[in-house]
């Protein structure tokens, strides 16, 4: 007999669910090894939030918004640890595009123990410090052709990147620096490290600078220099600095030594009770960052890769950090997280939501 009023012989109850539902529902639920239980919340924004309020409150959502609150919590971690040995690998235009005091202050803040870069963000760096400057300029002119547009830069004496424009001129004065105020200072020298004219530079840039009251800071690689932080080159032949370098050998005595910096960045790297990196870009600096761990007994315990590259590709640029641990360059329980978009955008906000969080 069924009692519709209420419950049957069998458990049922009034709204139609019954006892052996629920346990089964329940059952389920536990049984989902990768299922978690914390929902997606919805990311709250006011007026007058910080930009490490708003990086915590992207942890209540998904998709991109999460990745940034988790390479933001890596980063904090990162660089509040004590004992941790930071990594900078920034490559991209990353200078020119306006980044250059984000970088700067982290290394003169002490943020960063080994800067790994291109020979074309050190050029860009140099330009600025002795008083060039870049400037705001555009992708197209609606009124041309795309060719006909940087036909005219061309004709105009003007170097695109992007939209960024800088130009011509300051190569010239950059030339002449390098062979007034750096170069000459490894005159009889067997041979040359890539790191050590690094250091020269940055003390040149940091004497002009300051001599010629230039209004914009002396830079990266003079903040470097000055804190006694490496800089690393691995790929300086492919840029203007490194073809002004073969340029000077041809009538100087005066040769870089491309393997010199290997023993000094894998003895940091040997050293380091522990290690981090923060991946800005990839190609060469991205490598020669994380390969430095291949000849330690140990791998990186964090790293924050910013990237706009897809991993589908096969390149370095797009390869994920997962796969880095494969190779040993990641301990098997590093913290590491990867943010996809613009560096110009990211690298700004994760600073600054790490920093707020440390200091």
């Amino acid at each position: 007999m069924t009692d519709f009023e209420g419950r049957d012989d069998a458990g049922s109850d009034a709204d139609g669910r019954d006892d052996a539902a629920d346990d089964a529902a329940s059952a389920d639920e536990h049984s989902r090894e990768e299922f978690s239980p914390d929902p997606v919340g919805h990311t709250r924004v006011a007026a007058g939030m910080t930009v490490g309020e708003l990086v915590e409150a992207y942890g209540e959502a998904g998709i991109g918004a999460a990745d940034v609150h988790e390479a933001g919590d890596v980063l904090a971690e990162m660089f509040g640890s004590p004992d941790c040995t930071v990594f900078l690998s920034l490559a991209g235009a990353m200078v020119p595009a306006g980044m250059r005091r984000v970088v700067s202050e982290l290394i003169r803040d002490g943020y960063v123990d080994a800067l790994v870069t291109t020979g074309a963000n050190l050029t860009h760096d140099t330009i600025e410090a002795i008083g060039g400057k870049h400037h705001h300029g555009r992708t197209h002119d609606p009124d041309r052709s795309l060719r006909e547009h940087d036909e005219t830069l061309r004709d105009e004496g003007v170097d695109r990147i992007y939209n960024v424009y800088l130009p011509q001129e300051h190569f010239a004065e950059f030339e002449g620096h390098l062979r007034e105020a750096v170069f000459p200072a490894f005159e009889g020298a067997e041979s040359v490290s890539i790191a050590e004219l690094c250091a020269e530079l940055g003390r040149a840039n940091a004497a002009v600078n300051a001599r010629e009251g230039v209004a914009e800071d002396p830079g990266v690689v003079a903040a470097a220099s000055e804190s006694n932080v490496p800089v690393y080159c691995p790929a300086i032949q492919d840029s203007v600095l490194g073809l002004q370098a073969w340029m000077y050998g041809q009538t100087a005595e005066f040769t870089l030594d491309a393997l010199a910096d290997m023993g000094p960045l894998t003895d940091l790297a040997f050293e380091a009770d522990d290690a981090g990196c923060l991946l800005v870009g990839g190609g060469v600096p991205k490598n020669f960052t994380l390969q430095t761990m291949l000849v330690t007994p140990r791998a990186y315990d964090y790293a924050v890769q910013v990237t706009m590259d897809p991993e589908a590709t096969g390149g370095l640029s797009g390869a994920t950090l997962e796969e880095a641990r494969s190779w040993g360059k990641l301990e098997k329980d590093a913290r590491n997280a990867s943010v996809y978009g613009d560096a110009t955008v990211m690298l700004p906000l994760l600073v600054a939501a790490a920093r707020e969080r440390v200091e």
